[in-house]
């Protein structure tokens, strides 16, 4: 009888620990859709289940009113316009509608503005924003290699949101001294590199550093003196994997989608989608060196990371998931003028 007794609760047992393990599991059937020769292993893999959920959860705002483009510039009827003075006053208006739904529906104007002074800059929330603008201005001007004539709105990353859900900080450092056992920023996942025991933090190295993105590594030793004769390190590799399982799970794909499964490191083999998140690489490397970085002193300490550092980007602050931010919405078009740098005279 207790035999019985046994044998029963561990089946159930066994059963439940299945169901456990089985949970983080998707239905079947799911979308492939095969991106290179056949046998390559070259497909993509998406689960409705989860592409449906991630279409849902993007609404867009609807567009703002077309506004007049002649009359006084708003640097003429405003005080402190120090970015988008050479609009027209109902351009100027206009844009600043479209960020307030882009960035802080809930705050309005007060989000960035001491409403008893617009022309005030001691809410540092306005100082960022001006910054962000200019930043916006240069992407959709200069990196048409990566975002192309789709370009980038506030919403793009911020989605209704004052602060991106896809941020992040450098490491704080490790707590391990420097000899065996030290962690090396690693065997702590989360989810900015899929969990894994790769280093959690490569992004301070690849994406602010013009670090080697390489994965031919010769040796365990960090420090080597003759890099170029030795290669690169087995250090080096992991960082560039972990950027790489940032890259996959930020865009939503696998490796086939950026390189040929056959020969993962000749560019003539590549997909095109390779050269172009090489731009995007380029890109947000400018993005944090120039414009989120150096905003350090504006922000608060409560905005900052452990290392007192400002937020920056990397590929999910778009991309979210999904291979084309927005799922490729062109909403650009519609405030090409707002969102360009002024054309010169």
């Amino acid at each position: 009888m207790k035999t019985k007794i046994f044998t029963k609760s561990l089946g159930l047992a066994g059963a439940a620990a299945l169901a456990l393990l089985l949970g983080g599991c998707e239905q079947p059937p799911q979308e492939t859709a095969q991106t290179g020769p056949r046998g390559t292993g070259m497909v993509q893999v998406k689960s409705p289940e989860r592409e449906e959920a991630k279409r849902a959860a993007i609404v867009l705002p609807e567009v703002q009113p077309e506004a007049d483009a002649s009359g006084p510039r708003a640097s003429e009827v405003y005080e402190n316009v120090k970015v988008l003075g050479h609009l027209s006053e109902g351009q100027f208006i206009r844009v600043m509608a479209a960020i307030t739904e882009w960035v802080q529906p809930e705050q309005g104007c007060a989000g960035c503005h001491n409403l008893e002074n617009l022309a005030d800059d001691s809410v540092y929330t306005k100082v960022v924003a001006r910054r962000m603008f200019q930043m916006t201005q240069t992407i959709n001007a200069k990196w048409t290699a990566h975002v192309g004539q789709t370009g980038v709105t506030c919403y793009t990353c911020h989605r209704g949101q004052a602060v991106p859900a896809e941020i992040w900080f450098k490491s704080p450092g490790d707590d391990n001294p420097p000899y065996m056992g030290a962690k090396n920023g690693q065997n702590a996942p989360v989810k900015s590199v899929a969990y894994s025991t790769l280093p959690n933090e490569p992004f301070s190295a690849l994406l602010v550093q013009k670090g080697e993105i390489r994965v031919q590594g010769t040796t365990a030793i960090p420090q080597v003196p003759a890099r170029v004769e030795q290669g690169q390190t087995i250090q080096d590799a992991e960082k560039t994997y972990g950027l790489m399982m940032h890259m996959s799970t930020g865009l939503g794909v696998n490796c086939g989608f950026c390189h040929n499964s056959r020969a993962f490191g000749s560019w003539a083999e590549s997909p095109p989608q390779r050269v172009t998140a090489w731009h995007g690489i380029q890109m947000v490397r400018e993005l944090n060196t120039t414009y989120l970085d150096p905003l350090q002193p504006v922000y608060p300490a409560n905005r900052l990371g452990e290392a007192g550092d400002a937020p920056k980007a990397y590929c999910a602050t778009c991309h979210q998931g999904v291979n084309k931010p927005l799922y490729g919405a062109a909403m650009f078009k519609d405030y090409a003028v707002e969102l360009s740098p002024p054309k010169a005279n």
